[in-house]
């Protein structure tokens, strides 16, 4: 038995014993682990899932066995991915920590800073957001606005974030602020973490029109932030931020990743039998079976292209301006999917509340109308053109 043979059955014998029978099943988005000093389980079974993933350093599988991570190869990680998939075992953590602010750290941060918050973002201890965008600073991050002025060993902030998601529930913010007002746009930005209890830090939800209210307006009124917090170089964290905006833009492309077996009875190809008939074992409907057919024929291409983009990235450090463009089509597929899912439940996704339908009829045209502003964060697709237009295709400014 070779080495990566015998590391599939251990694998495969540690997640028998120890992922719990309804951490197998589908994650109702009330059962999402995010972790955190606040946190609560709705399910007291994704609190054993996650100690029990984070004991053994796989919430983070790649990342060094020094922090707590799990120290495994890429080779190794993906048998882990594949034997999780097999038990349809549900993530043991969702973290911004994750997906965005440790990768940076690893590459960026001091060892003090590393040691300081890279197990609590293994362990789930500690809910992240980002301090990215601002009223009047969006796609044209850089001219952000936030100042940080150093007074003795502290940072003085003052400004404004807006949609930062889940702020009023993060124990902790990675932020961009101006420390040199007088340099260039897209010089004199530092990158900084602070604890959200800080004083002078105060966040307010922002309703959306799905009802919703995940991101929040969140304001600095000279909150005091300790000179160490700040990760180095000094007003030079563009690169930082646009490191991490990579990362960020790999996780989002993965919603274009979501589906459903066609044998689950809410399969797109199962909704549209009880809507519009079956004929022969398929969709009645000629015109809503090509749909459907198209769009996961779409699915599978934009699943080959990032597992061969994930066999190159093998020879990388990280990252890289590729990610705009599985952002850019990950996102525009996603909407796709539930454009096609509005049109294969047919007059039941028209409901809002009340009698008549569903609950999950009614939460999938909330869901609709959320995936519109996957094309928005981490980059609009129009930003996202441009960054493959310059750094992809090589085309002048």
């Amino acid at each position: 038995m070779s080495q990566l043979e015998h590391f599939r059955a251990e694998t495969r014998a540690w997640l028998e014993e120890n992922c719990p029978a309804s951490m197998r099943t589908p994650m109702p988005e009330e059962e999402t682990v995010w972790g955190g000093r606040n946190a609560t389980y709705v399910n007291p079974d994704s609190k054993v899932w996650l100690d029990r993933m984070a004991a053994k350093g796989w919430t983070c599988p790649t990342w060094p066995a020094e922090y707590g991570g799990g120290g495994l190869s890429k080779e190794e990680n993906l048998i882990l991915q594949q034997e999780l998939g097999r038990i349809r075992a549900r993530p043991a953590l969702t973290s911004f920590g994750i997906s965005m602010l440790g990768p940076v750290l690893l590459e960026f941060a001091t060892e003090e800073q590393k040691k300081q918050h890279i197990p609590g973002i293994i362990k789930g201890e500690i809910r992240w957001c980002q301090g990215y965008s601002e009223p009047g600073s969006g796609s044209d991050l850089a001219s952000l606005q936030t100042k940080a002025v150093l007074d003795g060993d502290t940072y003085v902030i003052n400004g404004q974030k807006i949609w930062t998601s889940y702020a009023d529930k993060a124990d902790w913010i990675f932020c961009l602020v101006r420390t040199d007002p007088d340099a260039p746009k897209h010089s004199g930005i530092s990158f900084i973490l602070f604890d959200m209890t800080s004083p002078g830090v105060t966040t307010k939800p922002i309703k959306l029109i799905s009802g919703s209210s995940p991101f929040c307006e969140t304001f600095f009124d000279d909150v005091r932030v300790p000179k160490a917090n700040l990760i180095p170089p000094l007003n030079e964290g563009w690169t930082i931020a646009k490191r991490l905006l990579q990362h960020e833009r790999t996780m989002i492309s993965n919603m274009g990743m979501g589906g459903r077996s066609k044998n689950d009875v809410n399969s797109l190809e199962a909704v549209a039998k009880r809507n519009f008939g079956e004929a022969g074992g398929k969709i009645a409907d000629s015109a809503i079976r090509d749909r459907i057919t198209q769009h996961k024929m779409n699915g599978q291409v934009f699943a080959l292209t990032m597992r061969r983009s994930a066999e190159e990235a093998k020879l990388s450090t990280g990252p890289s301006a590729t990610s705009s463009m599985f952002k850019y089509y990950g996102t525009e597929h996603n909407k796709d999917r539930y454009e096609v899912t509005l049109e294969t439940m047919g007059t039941n996704s028209l409901g809002w509340e009340g009698d008549g339908f569903e609950p999950r009829e009614l939460n999938v045209t909330r869901e609709w109308l959320r995936s519109k502003a996957n094309s928005i964060e981490g980059g609009t697709s129009e930003v996202q053109l441009n960054v493959i237009a310059k750094r992809v295709l090589g085309l002048p400014d």
